[in-house]
This record gives structure tokens, C-alpha cells and sequence, in this order.
């Protein structure tokens, strides 16, 4: 296959084992130097860039692979039979935690790139190499249905766990089988040696024509994957190139296309599957809350961050979660529900006001920006990378507004009004009402329906504009907050 080295290349698509894998080539880059050409492979959970290499084939192409190398493999957990493997081993033991089985034509058997003997590191990006047994399957249980795991090879280990598979011990007597390896001859042997078994080495080729193979290079999890076409913490956006980091901490590299069609079809390819992965895992989230408490929206912004040093302001990635009454946002993407509590800002929906910022309002050259403004904190100006993804936002936002409303059934706010005190009420029932005195006496009272509009000047100052059922004329209500 002869490689164009200048252009990116039209993508291919095609279907293996009901999965569709798109191809294409493209030119990579770290930023810095010269870009080289990179094969792009797109799959729903991955996108991997590959570049050809010329390899002696060997007779073990499925062999288990060196044990020096982490490896970093994303499972679909599948209906019937979950993930497809079995653990042994643990903290309580004195040894990491091993895949002791991988049942045929299942999840962890159809990556092709999990084998017995794996070392599990990490879970979702999780450590777990101090977790007792028992522990490390909770964790795998409830990872969700996109999982992604941290793997070394433990060589040391695999000759006898695969003589466990063909004495068919079950997999429930993890205890036994610890206390069996640790007393196993050739486990002993190469532990205290440092050596690796021989009877699990790869055979050497027996073929010495060399052939020309696609290699992987690096493969980024789409998962709350982060896709930009910015130069990182700037507005500055990047001609015919983008980049994409996963939630292991990954990267692309710099992804340029001189073709402007090649491009878009490409972002557009990388985004529909990264927004799809993250609303399966916004569904698995929302399994653990009530109604009024789910997650309607997940997705990464950049919040404009104003430095004294410097005339302009910088960009960091957040993480944005709308959830039931509130808004939060992330340094990074929280692994399971546990992970949610641990936000960088927490404010209330129904305290806060959504505004789009319109294009001649920007303050620089990122486009799609909105603010975030609650009560006794300083606004927040972030942007997203299209219109689309804009409108996302703004449509989760409502619904969000709908449920605090719903939830809270009434809320009042103290306010000035005429230069005396009082409370305007909002009643999910009765609608808008405003109290003075000690008494609490009605000044006024609206129904939701009668609201025409509302207006204010960006501080404390409120306008509500109602219709009168009678003489159909508009009243302005007029407070300070």
C-alpha cells in the first residue's frame, strides 16, 4: 500500500464481527516537529493511530505480550456474560489481581487483547492493585458498561493458571488457588530469580520473510473523551488539525487534514461516538438516582481564566455535569458515582443564570461561549468547540430549570421593594407573588401563564412583565434583589 505523505486520505469504511471501523490517512504531530503519516483507525470505543512497519511474522501472532508493557484495553460489557473473564488473586494474598479464565466468544475474548495471566493495575483509570479479592470484582461488577482496564503481563504466573483451566477449579475457590501458586515450583522459581518462564515464551519465527503490518502507535478511549480544534489553553484555533485526549490521559497527538471535507467528516465521526458513549454512561449513572436527581447532560467545556500576569485570558478544560438542581464542573471526568461528589464548583440551577454570549459580545476568538452567574460568585465564562454542542447545553439547561422548579415547589427570595422589604415567591402551583411587611401581606400575585417576559441589569435589579386576563394590558413588577 503506497502511503501519500502529503494528503489525508478519503475514509474507508467497513464491517468485522458487526463492528464498523473507519479508516483513513492522516498526518500527526506533536505540535512541534515535522507531522509523519499515521494510518487513523475509528471504532465506537477507540480511535487508534497506526503506522506501517516492516515485521518478521512469528507463530504465536495471539501470544500473551511482554510482561514489561502496560497495556490499556476498553471492554463492552455484554448482557449475558458481563465482561467475560474471571479474577484470582488480591491484596489479602500477597498478589495482584489475575485473570485466571477468558470465556470463549465473549467481551474480554472478542478485544483479542486480554489474555490469562493479566495483572488488572487499573479500573475506569482506578487503582486497584491494593484491593482484596473480593473487592476487585465489586469494582469490575459495577464499572459500567464501557470499562476500561490497566494491564501488565504476569509470565511468572500464567503456566500455572493455565494448568488450572485444564483441571476446570472452579472459580469461586480463589483461596486455594493463591495458596497453591505461591506454593507452585516453577512460580517460586522465577519469582525469586526474577527470571521468565520459559514454557510461556513466544516460539521464535520459523519464517523469514518479512511483511509489512500496521502497528499501533497509541489508542485513545472516545469514552468522555476531550476533542478540540484549539491550540491547548488559547483561542487560538489550529488550521486543518484537531486532537483528541482520552480520560487516561492519552493523546493523539496534533491530527491534521489539508482537506477541509476530510476533516469535518472526521470530527463529526470522532464527536457522534464520543457523545454516544457518554450518554450510555450518563444512563449507567442515572440507574442510582431518583428522577429529580439524574444527570441530564455530561461534556467538556473551556472556562476563560483571567491571569494578572497577561492582557488575555487563558482556557482550562472542565468538565460540565447538569444534575437534577444543579450545575457542577470538573478538573476531569468523574469515574463512577462516587467521583460526583468531588466537584471543583457546585451552584444551584435555579440561583444561577445561563446566557449565551452573542458573537459581537465575545471577548477573543473562541466562538460558541456562554456564562455561568450565581448569586455571590464571580461569572463564569466558558465556551464549547460547536453550535451544536451549544444548543445541547442550552436545551439540558431548561430541562434542568423545569426540574428545580418541579422539585423545590416553592422558593422565596428576599427583596426590595418601593424601599421596603419583603418576598417574592415562586410557587410551582399558585406562580409569582410578592409579600410585604410583617404580616406578609400580598402586594401582588401572577400566575405562571400571565409571565410575558423579564429583564434585568445584570446586578440586582428585576423586571417582570405580566398581561392582565381583563384588560389584556402588561404590568411591570419591578424589585431589587
Amino acid at each position: 500500500m503506497k502511503i501519500n505523505e502529503k494528503m489525508a486520505t478519503p475514509i474507508e469504511e467497513k464491517v468485522d464481527q458487526n463492528l464498523k471501523i473507519r479508516t483513513g490517512m492522516v498526518n500527526v504531530s506533536d505540535g512541534k516537529c515535522k507531522p509523519e503519516p499515521l494510518r487513523l483507525n475509528l471504532t465506537m470505543e477507540l480511535v487508534t493511530l497506526q503506522r506501517l512497519e516492516i515485521v518478521t511474522p512469528t507463530n504465536a501472532q495471539n501470544g500473551p505480550p511482554s510482561e514489561s508493557k502496560e497495556r490499556m484495553v476498553q471492554i463492552t460489557r455484554q448482557k449475558q456474560g458481563g465482561l467475560g473473564l474471571s479474577i484470582k488473586g488480591g491484596a489479602e494474598h500477597k498478589l495482584p489481581i489475575l485473570i485466571s479464565r477468558i470465556y470463549k466468544d465473549q467481551a474480554a475474548d472478542i478485544t483479542g487483547q486480554l489474555f490469562v495471566g493479566d495483572a488488572i493495575i487499573k479500573v475506569n483509570g482506578e487503582y486497584i492493585t491494593a484491593c482484596p479479592h473480593d473487592d476487585a470484582v465489586n469494582i469490575l461488577r459495577n464499572a459500567g458498561d464501557i470499562v476500561v482496564l490497566t494491564v501488565k503481563h504476569y509470565r511468572a504466573a500464567t503456566p500455572f493458571l493455565q494448568k488450572q483451566l485444564a483441571k476446570d477449579t472452579p472459580d469461586s475457590d480463589n483461596d486455594t488457588t493463591c495458596a497453591e501458586l505461591k506454593a507452585d515450583e516453577g512460580y517460586k522459581s522465577s519469582v525469586n530469580n526474577g527470571t521468565i518462564s520459559r514454557s510461556c515464551s513466544r516460539p521464535m519465527s520459523i519464517c523469514s520473510e518479512p511483511e509489512k503490518k500496521w502497528v499501533d502507535v497509541v489508542a485513545v478511549p472516545l469514552m468522555m473523551a476531550y476533542v478540540t480544534r484549539y491550540i491547548y489553553g488559547t483561542d487560538k484555533l489550529r488550521p486543518n488539525a484537531f486532537e483528541v485526549r482520552g480520560i487516561n490521559g492519552t493523546s493523539t497527538g496534533i491530527i491534521h487534514c489539508d482537506d477541509l471535507a476530510i476533516l469535518s467528516q472526521w470530527l463529526k465521526l470522532i464527536n457522534d461516538n464520543v457523545v454516544g458513549l457518554t450518554h450510555l454512561q450518563m444512563k449507567l449513572y442515572n440507574r442510582n438516582f431518583a428522577v429529580g436527581e439524574r444527570i441530564e447532560y455530561m461534556g467538556w467545556v473551556n472556562e476563560g481564566v483571567i491571569n494578572n500576569n497577561i492582557s488575555w485570558q487563558s482556557y482550562k478544560p472542565r468538565f460540565l455535569i447538569l444534575k437534577g438542581t444543579e450545575v457542577m464542573l470538573f478538573e476531569t471526568p468523574p469515574l463512577n458515582v462516587a467521583g460526583l461528589t468531588k466537584a471543583l464548583v457546585v451552584y444551584k440551577v435555579y440561583q444561577t443564570m445561563f446566557r449565551v454570549v452573542k458573537e459581537s459580545e465575545t471577548v477573543d476568538s473562541r466562538q460558541h461561549c456562554f456564562l455561568l452567574q450565581s448569586a455571590g460568585h464571580e461569572p463564569r465564562y466558558l465556551s464549547v468547540e460547536t453550535r451544536q454542542e451549544l444548543l445541547r447545553i442550552e436545551n439540558s439547561w431548561n430541562a434542568a430549570i423545569v426540574t428545580s422548579v418541579i422539585k423545590l415547589g416553592r422558593k422565596t427570595f428576599a427583596v426590595s421593594h418601593h424601599g421596603k422589604s419583603g418576598g417574592l415567591t415562586l410557587d410551582w402551583q399558585t406562580g409569582f407573588a410578592l409579600a410585604e411587611g410583617a404580616d406578609s401581606a400580598i402586594v401582588w400575585q401572577y400566575k405562571f401563564s400571565q409571565l410575558r417576559g423579564s429583564s434585568d441589569d445584570g446586578k440586582s435589579k428585576l423586571k417582570l412583565h405580566f398581561q392582565d386576563h381583563e384588560t389584556r394590558a402588561i404590568e411591570t413588577k419591578e424589585s431589587l434583589l
